[in-house]
């Protein structure tokens, strides 16, 4: 039972064992959030993917890893089976520090519940990488949902521009019941790349990642409006 992905009321329900490929083409999840059909085929080789799973995917705690920054974006459910039973983790308390979750020693990822997404809900992901299937130079993930011209909900995840995965919470409440004009879409990009942390290293400096943090909000903010 770990294998499945299913729509049980208004979540949906993965389990940990759920292969890469089997998210590439799961009718169910390109309805609901087409960022999958965006993250999976950026994920290393379809090698990998047919092997993979997502369950080990968050539960290595890897912030260069793309389903951190998506699940953190979508506001994802985490649960934890042991031998005394099972236990439901937020997204956001999930990931503890560098290669660290809140996962016990005795304890298992088991499945990952997301909220069915209400109408006017658009979703996109993409990473900046040197060569196919490199670790990102960067990568942002955006969940919204819309309110006529305002927006009622984001969500923005980044990948592998801090040690752990984090969330651009600044520039969610700032985007928070506000329109989604060019000008305010602007200043959410800045506070993303004014609150990561990327590090120097052979794929580009500080600042080229902060650039490139900015670039990328703007563009999956826009995707993600022309889907919702």
């Amino acid at each position: 039972g770990l294998s499945d992905i299913k729509e049980i009321g208004h979540m949906i329900s993965i389990g940990a064992l759920v292969r890469e490929s089997q998210v590439e083409h799961s009718d169910l999840l390109l309805k609901h959030y087409p960022i999958f059909g965006d993250v999976t085929k950026l994920i290393a080789d379809p090698q990998v993917r047919n092997m993979g799973t997502i369950g080990g995917n968050l539960a290595h705690g890897d912030a260069a890893n793309d389903h951190p920054a998506v699940m953190l974006a979508i506001g994802a459910d985490i649960y934890a089976t042991s031998l005394t039973g099972t236990r439901c983790i937020g997204i956001n308390e999930f990931f503890q520090g560098f290669y660290t979750t809140e996962l016990k020693p005795d304890e298992i990822l088991t499945e990952i519940q997301l909220p069915v997404p209400p109408p006017n809900t658009g979703s996109a992901y993409h990473k900046l990488e040197r060569k196919v299937g490199d670790y990102a130079i960067a990568g942002v993930a955006v969940v919204l949902t819309l309110d006529g011209q305002k927006c009622k909900r984001i969500g923005i995840g980044l990948t592998n521009v801090n040690p752990v995965p984090m969330r651009a919470a600044r520039s969610e409440e700032f985007l928070k019941g506000k329109p989604l004009t060019q000008e305010n879409i602007n200043e959410a990009a800045r506070m993303a790349a004014e609150d990561c942390n990327p590090s120097t290293d052979l794929r580009g400096s500080e600042e080229y990642k902060r650039d490139m943090v900015s670039v990328l909000v703007k563009r999956m903010i826009h995707k993600a409006i022309e889907r919702a």
